[in-house]
């Protein structure tokens, strides 16, 4: 069940948390000073144009309102800029998204998670974790999603328990955490990845048999039992396995896209999760190679 909407006033004494992030995002818009323009001191503080209405505010305003202990509207506007600015993925701006995980808002919680998932790393994991049992449904929704992009085996366990509907009861949440365990060559997440296939959800099924897919090169489709008896019979369960890219978002050019070729379509590129450790075919060449050299 969501949260109910939550008083956009509190205290206005700012607690120790309130400080530390005040003091990020003082350190945050220092770092971008320089790069910042600011008004001529004989400049008209109104707009000279109608098009100044739409220009966005600075990169020091963003983290300013990412920090501010009073507005929960503002704090989810300045995680959503910052993680949607080129430099969103420094330091400070990781450091306040963590902390933002816990704000007592589930939307300014969801955009934060939304930041670390384009932004975070391997020791992000631990503090993303904790979304799967939020109390907001979106929320853990978007905790799933984000550990599809970012690696840790300390993830395993919890996606497992998110992927079983006697614990979760939202299907895209189970889904997700589906998708997210195709990066876990383990035993254990082949066997709850076979249980999701009886889910009475089609996509939790479908997600778990992408991730069995390639985790194990093999296809017996949604056929629990085929499943069991190969991995009954299997002596290497990821002899086989292939190389796992987190989900993307793609769709078609709009009429707006296709006449102006500059403006292309927000569509990104799979990739390996943050964190984990790829290697490629020419490094396991290279690793016989030396082996055969030293035999």
């Amino acid at each position: 069940m969501a949260d109910s909407p939550t008083m956009r006033t509190s205290d206005p004494t700012p607690s120790r948390g309130a400080s530390r992030l005040a003091a990020i995002a003082a350190l945050a818009a220092a770092a971008l000073c320089g790069g910042c323009n600011v008004l001529p001191r004989n400049a008209n503080p109104e707009a000279d144009s109608v098009f100044e209405l739409f220009t966005p505010p600075s990169p020091a305003e963003a983290a300013s309102w990412a920090a501010d202990p009073f507005d929960a509207d503002k704090r989810q506007r300045g995680v959503l800029l910052l993680a949607n600015a080129p430099f969103g993925g420094e330091r400070p701006y990781v450091q306040l998204y963590e902390m933002r995980l816990q704000d007592e808002d589930p939307a300014v919680r969801l955009v934060a998670t939304r930041a670390l998932a384009l932004h975070g790393t391997s020791e992000s994991v631990p503090s993303v974790i904790e979304g799967l049992s939020d109390s907001n449904v979106g929320v853990r929704r978007e905790s799933a999603r984000a550990l599809q992009r970012l690696h840790n085996p300390v993830a395993v366990e919890p996606l497992i328990e998110a992927m079983d509907y006697t614990r979760e009861s939202d299907p895209d949440t189970r889904a997700n955490a589906a998708r997210a365990l195709g990066q876990y060559a383990e035993p254990r997440v082949v066997q709850a990845l076979i249980g999701a296939l009886a889910d009475r959800r089609l996509a939790v099924n479908r997600n778990a048999l992408e991730s069995l897919r390639v985790l194990t090169g093999e296809d017996f489709g949604l056929i629990s039992r085929q499943w069991l008896a190969w991995t009954g019979q299997s002596r290497d369960l990821f002899a086989g396995r292939g190389d796992y890219e987190y989900p993307v978002f793609r769709r078609d050019q709009t009429i707006v896209e296709f006449l102006l070729p500059w403006w292309d379509a927000p569509n990104e590129t799979p990739g390996a999760p943050a964190g984990m450790i790829v290697v490629t075919p020419r490094e396991i060449e290279e690793d016989l190679g030396a082996e055969q050299e030293g035999s």
